[in-house]
C-alpha cells in the first residue's frame, strides 16, 4: 500500500534528455537509441521505449505524404552515386543545388549554383570526382537537362558535355525510367532531408547564409549522423570501413577529409 520504487533505470535528468531530444527531433525509436546510447549507456531499447511511452511521445505524428513501399536496391560496392538537383529559395532569391550521395556508405556532397544548366551539371560533377576519396565507377541521374539532352535534342550527334566527363573518369551514366523518380530515391530522399532541416524549418534573408547552414548539416551529417542503415555507424566511418577492406579502389586516405587542428 505504500510508494513503489521507481521501475527503470533511468534517472529524472536522462530521461529529460531522452524526452526533449525526441521532441526536437522526431526521430524513430531506433534512431532516438543509435544517437543517443553514447551518452547514456545504459540505456536499452525497451527501457527507451517505456520512456517514451511514459511521457506520451511513444507514437509520432504520422506523415500523410508517405510513399508506397519500393523494393531495395540491388547490392553494389562502393562507389555508385545517385545525383539530384532541387531549388533552394531565401528571403533573396533562389539558388539551386547538386547532391550527389554513395549509395553504400550515404556520403553526401552539394554544390549550389545560380542555374540548372548543361554546363552547371558537368562542372558538378568534376566537383564530385574530386570530393569523393574512392573511384566512382557508376552514376545514377534524372532526365534534367543538366544531366542529359531532352526530347527535342535527342537526334543532336554530339554527346552531352555530362556523360564527357563521365568517360573521361571511366564512370558509366545511369538514367532513371521516365515518370520514376522513386529509382533514383537514394538522393530525392536526401533531398526532403536536407529541405526538412533547413528550408522547412528556418528563415534565411540571404542566399549565403542559406548555403552556409546547408553546408554545416551535411558535415554533421557525414561526420556525425549515425544511420540504422549503415549499422549505427557515420557515412564518415563506413567510408573508413571500406579503405580498410579494399585501399586499392580509393584515391586517397579517407582520414584526409576530417579537419585538423585550428580550421
Amino acid at each position: 500500500m505504500g510508494p513503489k520504487p521507481r521501475s527503470t533505470v533511468l534517472t529524472e535528468a536522462e530521461e529529460a534528455i531522452i524526452v526533449e531530444f525526441r521532441r526536437r527531433t522526431l526521430l524513430p525509436l531506433d534512431d532516438v537509441m543509435g544517437c543517443l546510447r553514447d551518452t547514456i549507456p545504459k540505456l536499452t531499447r525497451s527501457s527507451l521505449h517505456r520512456c517514451l511511452a511514459r511521457h506520451d511521445i511513444s507514437r509520432l505524428p504520422q506523415d500523410k505524404n508517405t510513399s508506397s513501399k519500393r523494393k531495395p536496391f540491388k547490392e553494389t560496392k562502393i562507389g555508385y552515386v545517385h545525383i539530384d538537383s532541387a531549388q533552394f529559395r531565401s528571403a533573396e532569391d533562389k539558388t539551386h543545388m547538386f547532391l550527389a550521395i554513395d549509395r553504400v556508405s550515404k556520403f553526401v556532397y552539394v554544390e549550389f549554383h545560380a542555374t540548372a544548366e548543361m554546363a552547371t551539371g558537368s562542372a558538378f560533377m568534376r566537383g564530385v570526382v574530386a570530393a569523393f576519396p574512392y573511384q566512382i565507377h557508376t552514376v545514377l541521374t534524372d532526365n534534367g537537362v543538366a544531366f542529359t539532352k531532352n526530347a527535342s535534342t535527342k537526334w543532336d550527334g554530339m554527346r552531352h558535355v555530362f556523360d564527357r566527363v563521365c568517360d573521361e573518369h571511366g564512370i558509366e551514366h545511369r538514367l532513371t525510367k521516365p515518370y520514376h523518380p522513386w529509382t533514383n530515391g537514394q538522393a530525392e530522399r536526401m533531398n526532403r532531408t536536407v529541405k526538412d532541416a533547413t528550408v522547412k524549418a528556418f528563415h534565411y534573408e540571404t542566399t549565403q547564409a542559406l548555403c552556409a547552414h546547408v553546408l554545416a548539416f551535411v558535415a554533421a551529417y557525414n561526420f556525425a549522423k549515425h544511420l540504422k542503415a549503415l549499422r549505427w555507424r557515420t557515412p564518415f566511418q563506413a567510408v573508413c570501413d571500406a579503405w580498410k577492406t579494399d585501399p586499392a579502389s580509393f584515391k586517397i586516405n579517407p582520414h584526409h577529409l576530417t579537419t585538423g587542428l585550428y580550421t
